[in-house]
């Protein structure tokens, strides 16, 4: 995330598009308030239903769900056709002047596609930028030749009239040219425009895309890296941004570093195939320090128990071209290709896309271990529904952990911030704190690989593991240790040139903290468990731990609050927020100002910007140093294109003849997939499932409702699964509030509670009256019958009913991501008893 959640108090407009953040997080809603009221800001609100976010808003438009794209493209053609980008920013600190191969041929003219794909997958050669006898990428800076990035995006979105658009999104004509004229009055230097999303817009096959696109919406206004910008990660947990920096996800190794592959047989072959050069004089290209930043994660990872050389041999290698996303670890688990599983504060059989592949994939295990704070489906999936225990052969062994409050330890949330959370009191019962399970389970595989050696045994005997002490016989995890391994220390005496002034040198003793990452070294003499955090810890403490609340911008950065990554940065690539000459575009809005009596930038830390006139861009992570409408890099195409959801309950797509996104991994394909996934609506609409359903959350319950369902006062608020849907659909169906209603798709089906409510219309998709129907993910099989809070009190038995959402979902995923598309697919609604 860019900006961070204070930061909101500064925006002059938000676009609240695939969240909804007056129910989900409403904490949030605080500083939104606050623009609303100080600044007059104004608030639009795009949703398929009516939610509480909508009642908050100037301005609501509703949309088909699966369609953002060809709203976003919609709104790019308004911006380029009225002329309302912010031309200095764009032609400066984007690639709008870059010169493309003119090979390239755009879906509009090569039958929905971009060029160069074959078997289900894009070569890329015509996406390449022209370059001169010297590799620098050629630039047009009267963006008027017909192959620069910004008239071939003129050309693509040309196709996106409102016409069009809303033909296919099922907003108003007259909705779309409000929204698109709002939002795009934020194109000045005086005004700021912001985007909130969350898995509204993730968790569909093109999840990667729609992000993109408001990404290079806010490009052409202008309003990346400045106060009151940016685009907005509204998280669904606390420490979403903190998991996703240590490499929750199977491609990276923590601070993004990419994950080495079977082919990279060596530490010289991984950095050079990760470390990205640049021809462009003056960019920074950050990225060229990806050695520094491998060799201090190795040294982390093995201390001195080894060259860095044959650390990196120890860390395991995925093969080339391999995906170990979600979905394709429960359908390998499916097929019987996994012994054992840990399940670590995760609930998949309720949290998983097609839930009954997830259970069913559990009972093909040896041994499971569930991780959490309380049973759940998963760890009882053997005596759900539609199990028998004398036919599965998985042994379940439950290990409780200690919930948030009754252990320490940091979490960083969705505007970057890491904040120290102190213990209050002693776990209950048998439950220990995570790292005291890990750290266990550490020693005890060490002991074994060292009693009985096996295939790279080093890679366990040697780590480095001097993260608490023993207590009696048990080994205490201290996170504080941790976190100073993660800043970083210098293993040796060293005297280095500082990296930000040029012949002033400085001298570090063996065990010094690393001041921040530009000191990081490539020869193995520095520790940094994650290069992001390093500036975290020094002499004065853990600045995690900080609380101050000085203010000296007033633009509520508040430096002395905890600390935030980059090196307490906390506004990204605030130096776009400045021109050319250092000056900020907005002057009452200043994130860095330039002081010529003190030769420096004061305000927020600056993000690489060199001296005023310098001429580096800003953009210092991408190596040609400024920020990409064109991207090249992403699996499904340079520029974003409207591809229907896989399953839709429209026969074509109005764009062009590819209906849907080409390159997804679809999972009914032979030799992919299993018998467990099927999908409906796919090519022609399939009458069975004629309603598109959407998954969303309330706020009284949280993910899968393992904590929250625990709780009387939340599930009496909350008591059971439900359906939402239109007065009109429930005239059609006969239904009322309150009936018992089975919803179904193509994979499975889940009784729910009617609520009808006039949150949800139909829509007119090109003459054709539509239908959508929400539903909460919240729920599970386990009930009061057979789980209680407490026996002996009745009223604290009050527990919920129904099951998981996501036993009706796809097993389908984003291009880039595989993402589950748990956000658009085609279900039915009948009244219990009725066929």
């Amino acid at each position: 995330m860019t900006n961070h959640w204070v930061d909101f108090k500064n925006s002059d407009v938000f676009l609240i598009m695939g969240s909804n953040p007056a129910s989900n997080h409403p904490v949030s809603w605080k500083w939104i308030q606050d623009a609303v009221d100080k600044r007059g800001a104004k608030i639009i609100c795009v949703d398929p239903r009516f939610t509480q976010s909508s009642a908050k808003a100037n301005l609501y438009a509703p949309i088909r769900s699966g369609t953002d794209i060809a709203f976003l493209g919609g709104m790019i053609k308004y911006i380029l056709d009225n002329k309302l980008y912010f031309e200095e920013y764009v032609k400066n600190y984007t690639n709008a002047s870059f010169l493309v191969n003119p090979d390239l041929k755009l879906p509009g003219e090569n039958s929905g596609v971009f060029s160069g794909l074959k078997e289900g997958k894009y070569e890329k050669d015509t996406w390449s930028y022209q370059t001169d006898p010297e590799g620098i990428i050629k630039k047009d800076k009267t963006l008027q030749d017909p192959n620069c990035v910004f008239q071939l995006l003129k050309k693509h979105y040309s196709r996106y009239t409102p016409d069009v658009v809303s033909k296919i999104t099922g907003t108003p004509q007259n909705k779309l040219v409000e929204v698109y004229k709002l939002y795009a009055s934020t194109g000045k230097p005086n005004k700021a425009g912001v985007e909130l999303y969350a898995m509204g817009w993730t968790q569909h096959t093109v999840g990667v895309q729609n992000i993109r696109t408001m990404a290079m919406i806010q490009l052409l206004l202008g309003n990346m890296g400045i106060a009151g910008g940016g685009v907005a990660a509204l998280r669904g947990e606390s420490n979403v941004q903190g998991s996703t920096d240590y490499a929750l996800l199977f491609h990276i190794l923590p601070g993004y570093l990419g994950m080495p592959t079977a082919s990279l047989k060596t530490l010289h072959d991984y950095n050079e195939k990760r470390t990205p050069k640049t021809k462009e004089k003056n960019s920074l290209n950050w990225w060229k320090n990806f050695p520094k930043y491998s060799a201090s994660f190795l040294r982390a990872m093995y201390g001195q128990n080894m060259s860095i050389e044959d650390a990196y041999l120890m860390l395991p290698k995925i093969d080339d071209g391999a995906n170990y996303s979600w979905l394709m670890l429960f359908d390998q688990m499916y097929k019987k290709k996994f012994t054992g599983f840990f399940a670590w504060g995760m609930n998949p059989a309720c949290s998983g896309a097609n839930s009954n592949k997830v259970r069913q994939a559990l009972t093909k295990l040896d041994w499971m271990v569930n991780v959490n704070l309380f049973d759940n489906e998963t760890g009882s999936f053997w005596r759900g529904p539609e199990m028998d225990p004398t036919k599965i052969k998985t042994e379940v062994f439950m290990l409780p952990c200690a919930a948030s409050i009754e252990k320490e330890g940091s979490i960083t949330n969705s505007g970057r911030v890491m904040q120290w959370r102190y213990k209050a009191v002693n776990p209950v019962g048998e439950s220990k704190p995570d790292g005291d399970i890990m750290s266990e389970l550490f020693f005890k595989v060490k002991e074994l690989y060292e009693k009985q050696g096996g295939p790279l045994s080093q890679a366990i005997t040697k780590l480095t593991w001097n993260y608490g002490k023993i207590i009696g016989k048990r080994f205490h995890y201290d996170s504080r240790t941790v976190a100073k391994e993660i800043n970083g220390y210098f293993l040796k005496n060293k005297t280095l040139e500082n990296p930000t002034k040029k012949g002033e040198f400085k001298t570090f003793k063996e065990g010094d903290f690393v001041p921040s990452f530009a000191w990081l070294q490539d020869d193995g003499s520095t520790v940094s468990g994650n290069w992001l955090y390093c500036a975290s810890v020094n002499d004065k403490g853990n600045l995690a731990m900080r609380r101050g609340q000085a203010d000296a911008t007033g633009l509520g950065i508040y430096p002395e609050w905890c600390w935030s990554w980059p090196v307490n940065r906390r506004i990204i690539y605030n130096g776009a927020s400045v021109d050319l000459s250092g000056k900020p575009w907005d002057p009452t809005r200043a994130v860095i100002k330039w002081d010529d009596t003190e030769q420096k930038w004061k305000g927020d830390v600056p993000d690489g910007v060199g001296k005023p006139g310098s001429g580096r861009p800003p953009f210092i992570m991408k190596p040609d140093g400024i920020a990409h409408i064109y991207g090249p890099g992403l699996a499904d195409g340079p520029f974003p294109e409207h591809y229907e959801p896989l399953e839709c309950p429209v026969e074509k797509n109005l764009l062009s003849p590819q209906k849907n996104n080409p390159i997804i991994r679809r999972f009914d394909k032979k030799g992919v997939g299993s018998d467990m996934d099927v999908y409906s609506g796919v090519g022609t609409c399939d009458p069975r499932f004629p309603f598109i359903c959407s998954t969303y959350r309330v706020s009284e319950h949280w993910q899968t409702g393992v904590l929250t369902r625990w709780c009387p006062w939340l599930s009496e608020m909350q008591p059971g699964m439900f359906v939402e849907m239109s007065e009109e659909l429930a005239k059609q169906r006969g239904i009322a509030t309150g009936d018992k209603c089975v919803v179904s798709s193509a994979r499975g089906k889940v009784e729910c509670t009617a609520i009808v409510t006039p949150r949800f219309k139909p829509f007119n998709i090109g003459g054709n009256e539509i239908h959508e129907i929400g539903i909460p993910w919240h729920f599970g099989w386990i009930t009061t019958k057979d789980r209680a809070y407490n026996p002996g009190d009745k009223k604290a038995e009050i527990f919920t009913t129904g099951d998981a959402a996501n036993l009706l979902t796809p097993t389908i995923g984003d291009a880039n991501t595989m993402i589950p598309e748990t956000k658009a697919f085609m279900a039915n609604v009948v009244k219990k008893g009725v066929k």
